[in-house]
């Protein structure tokens, strides 16, 4: 949602401003613009509908406008329809804020998250004599700025920290201040923000890939932070005002990870990036032929007093939460539930210090999966996140921290950063069951063993993406497709049926195989499309006897199996074979094909792969 980017330095800012808004893009919006200071003179303004490119052409490419410090902002509508009144960047004072051009306003910002109380606000602006140009809730939020800056005439940080008080909700936000020519303001609840130094210049965004071409020493500021950003200084502060020190963090990641590197698109250089980020992962929680938790804090002590575990996430997420509970249940015998963080939150859920709340996110910032850290703490549990981000918010407020080293991932549909997740918790399961004694030294390396082959047999997966190509012009036009699969397999066809639906915006569904007669197989007609996931051998002939009874109805099947189960191709018009492995790490191998086939599909159908429509990268609102 949204995405913040903020530059102050010796360089012209806007060209940079761009470039980082182009590396935001994945996060969706509707429309863009960027405020910049030259010196003592007014901001300059410039907003534009639509893609970045339009704003691009409005400045040459940010030539156009002078100037060394500024922000700029990508708009996911949620207050106030896409328009450009209601595009960012904001000011406070009482102009039509909808042209470009210089803006005689004390405060100029932009925001991401929702002012839960932003109409009560407005109320009381419009009673201190304000007025208001457009529909959102941060143009409240500026202007309430503006009114404690103005009315108790202190600071920047304190006007700042008084309107942080007030407001109810969530927000990153980034202010210029008329009588601070050369510095960027900013606050943080819960929406992510990251800010970045070097040698005479500072930056800020939303997320790191949109600062690391020009820096890798970053601050993630804290829930409840101000910071004071000036040209390669920053300053944080806390809700009195008070200075307070942060560490810094170096960003590791190759700057090449977040570019394309020759691939058409973003998601099929992640789909290819898997086998590193599957191998980088287990290498951090395998020492000496067995998994090692040390770095998370999960010591054996504390595996053997679990007693109950739950798992909270979104999404794909989610459905590597799906997987782990058969993985968990079935290795080490801990029952285990699975919540939609969004639903957690809400439930009074008895928890525990013997409950393991686990909360898994991609980006850390993932606001119902955070709500439900947040909640399980409260209520007594142990909580552990799994995360991608170091530094990020559900990482730093877990009691104990499982990294995953899948790298930046760009593209909207997620890939690697679900393989990472899933190998990791596979690794997890398996320390468990050797410390509550489910299995033995023994087969707890031959589990091991299973899961150090996967990097290499996901690459040969990839090697068959000619065949899911071809099949995938062949459905290119269907309007529904039914995945189904039984226990494991069910997991998978969930994150199967995702990825279809999300990218070729093809109607898809994943059911559980045994539930078909239960109503859903009412809606198989002719050539309807059914995907079978058939990797579970006690599983496997009631699943394939779904399928045909599917056919019979006039469906058009296609199998995905493991090595050796050729019979299917007697029953199914294509089938897709993945390498053998121990069945409960046979998600990591099957899901590749389906991610290829979404993305084949997405690419015949001529549509925007990476930054599907309506949808973001990372969902930091409720």
């Amino acid at each position: 949602m949204c995405g913040i980017v903020g530059y102050t330095g010796r360089d012209q800012a806007a060209p940079i401003l761009l470039d980082g808004l182009s590396r935001l893009e994945y996060r969706g919006y509707d429309s863009a613009g960027l405020a910049v200071r030259d010196g003592s003179a007014p901001a300059e303004v410039v907003k534009a509908l639509g893609k970045l490119y339009h704003l691009a052409d409005k400045t040459d490419q940010g030539r156009a406008l002078p100037g060394t410090c500024g922000i700029g902002h990508t708009r996911w509508a949620t207050h106030g329809d896409p328009s450009m009144v209601n595009a960012h960047p904001h000011v406070s004072g009482n102009c039509s804020g909808s042209g470009s051009g210089p803006v005689e306003s004390d405060v100029v910002g932009v925001h991401n998250g929702i002012i839960e109380n932003f109409t009560e606000l407005k109320e009381k602006l419009l009673r201190h004599g304000y007025t208001f140009y457009s529909d959102t809730d941060t143009e409240v939020a500026v202007k309430l700025v503006d009114y404690y800056y103005k009315k108790y005439k202190i600071g920047p940080v304190d006007a700042i920290t008084r309107t942080m008080v007030r407001v109810r909700g969530s927000y990153a936000l980034a202010l210029m201040f008329r009588d601070y020519p050369d510095e960027i303001f900013v606050a943080r609840k819960d929406s992510p923000l990251v800010i970045g130094t070097s040698e005479g210049a500072s930056f800020l965004a939303s997320d790191v890939p949109a600062i690391l071409k020009f820096t890798r020493q970053v601050y993630y500021i804290g829930n409840l932070q101000v910071g004071r950003i000036r040209p390669g200084e920053v300053l944080f502060y806390d809700l009195n005002g008070d200075e307070v020190q942060l560490p810094l963090t170096e960003i590791t990641w190759d700057t090449a990870a977040a570019e394309k590197d020759g691939y058409e698109h973003f998601m099929l250089k992640e789909i290819h990036e898997q086998p590193r980020a599957v191998r980088d992962t287990l290498n951090s929680l395998i020492r000496d032929g067995a998994v090692d938790l040390s770095a998370t804090g999960l010591t054996d002590d504390i595996l053997r007093g679990i007693r109950q575990i739950d798992i909270a996430a979104c999404g794909s997420a989610w459905h590597v939460s799906v997987a782990a509970q058969y993985v968990i249940e079935d290795l080490a015998g801990v029952p285990v539930r699975v919540e939609l963080a969004s639903e957690y939150r809400y439930r009074r859920i008895p928890s525990s210090p013997d409950t393991l709340v686990i909360v898994i996110s991609q980006s850390g910032e993932t606001a119902d999966s955070l709500a439900a850290l947040r909640v399980a703490k409260e209520r007594g549990a142990l909580t552990l996140a799994v995360v991608n981000v170091i530094g990020s918010t559900i990482a730093r407020e877990a009691d104990h921290t499982l990294y995953t080293l899948a790298g930046p991932e760009i593209a909207v549909a997620t890939t690697k950063a679900y393989s990472a997740q899933l190998i990791a918790m596979d690794a997890l399961a398996v320390r468990l069951a050797l410390v509550r004694g489910a299995i033995t030294e023994e087969k707890s390396g031959e589990l091991i063993a299973a899961l150090q082959a996967i990097p290499d047999q996901i690459s040969r997966v990839l090697e068959e993406k000619q065949r899911l190509q071809w099949f995938s012009s062949k459905i290119a036009n269907t309007h529904d497709i039914f995945f189904i699969g039984r226990g494991l397999d069910y997991a998978i066809s969930l994150e199967g049926s995702l990825k279809m639906k999300e990218i070729s915006y093809i109607h898809s569904e994943a059911y559980a195989a045994g539930e078909l007669k239960h109503g859903t197989i009412s809606l198989i007609e002719q050539n309807t499309l059914v995907i079978g996931v058939l990797t579970q051998s006690s599983l496997f002939e009631k699943t394939l006897s779904n399928m045909l009874e599917c056919k019979s109805r006039g469906a058009y099947l296609m199998g995905l199996t493991t090595n050796g189960n050729f019979s299917v191709e007697d029953s199914v018009n294509f089938t897709v074979y993945v390498p053998k492995t121990d069945e409960h790490f046979i998600a990591s191998l099957a899901i590749v094909p389906l991610q290829l086939l979404g993305y084949y599909t997405s690419v015949n159908r001529g549509l925007d792969v990476d930054k599907p429509r309506n949808l973001a990268k990372s969902v930091t609102v409720e």
